[in-house]
């Protein structure tokens, strides 16, 4: 039975943040591998600001110098709104000898009574939550902490950032930051 963690998130763009989070938990859990799962429409969000194909681009960038993380696209495939409990229920048809690990961050933490079948959810799942700035981690539901070391880091602060032109080095990776310059992403190299 592999152990597999599952990072879902909108990854636009995907980060440092996004990949200490995803080797912390693996290595605190021993989880086989990481799988992130770009969404396509998250239930929280009206849009993404990037294309799928883009996003998907850049994660694979992202991810491709470790050998346990993985880009799993099962949300990019399904229409409407994308929902953890329609996810997991479907990786656990499609893998029923894997044990899977939902990894979130402090503000889903606080967010989880408001779930989507979160009772049901709870029943066929792990969670594994993460400290982030400004969050509490308590909740009456079952989850795993792991501490990470945190870093005030989010997409929205980065996509701010190349759109003015900021300073965004570390930040990224090397081979997101030349996608995104070559692909003029977030207002990035615009007159």
């Amino acid at each position: 039975m592999r152990k597999i963690g599952i990072l879902g998130g909108t990854f636009d763009p995907p980060h440092i943040g996004h990949l200490l989070i995803a080797e912390e938990v693996r290595r605190a859990k021993l989880l086989d591998e990481i799988w992130f799962i770009p969404t396509n429409t998250p239930p929280h969000k009206e849009h993404t600001t990037t294309s799928a194909g883009h996003r998907t681009s850049m994660l694979k960038l992202a991810i491709r110098n470790h050998p346990s993380f993985k880009l799993n696209d099962i949300e990019l495939k399904r229409e409407g709104k994308s929902y953890t409990y329609d996810t997991i229920h479907e990786l656990t048809k499609l893998y029923p000898s894997d044990e899977f690990y939902f990894i979130i961050g402090g503000d889903m933490v606080e967010f989880l009574p408001k779930w989507y079948r979160i009772d049901e959810l709870i029943e066929i799942i792990t969670f594994v939550g993460v400290s982030r700035p400004g969050y509490s981690l308590e909740t009456t539901y079952p989850v795993h902490f792991v501490d990470i070391p945190t870093i005030h880091l989010s997409s929205t602060m980065l996509r701010e950032r190349l759109q003015k032109r900021e300073w965004i080095r570390y930040l990224l990776s090397n081979s997101v930051m030349q996608y995104v310059r070559e692909h003029q992403l977030y207002g990035f190299g615009r007159n």
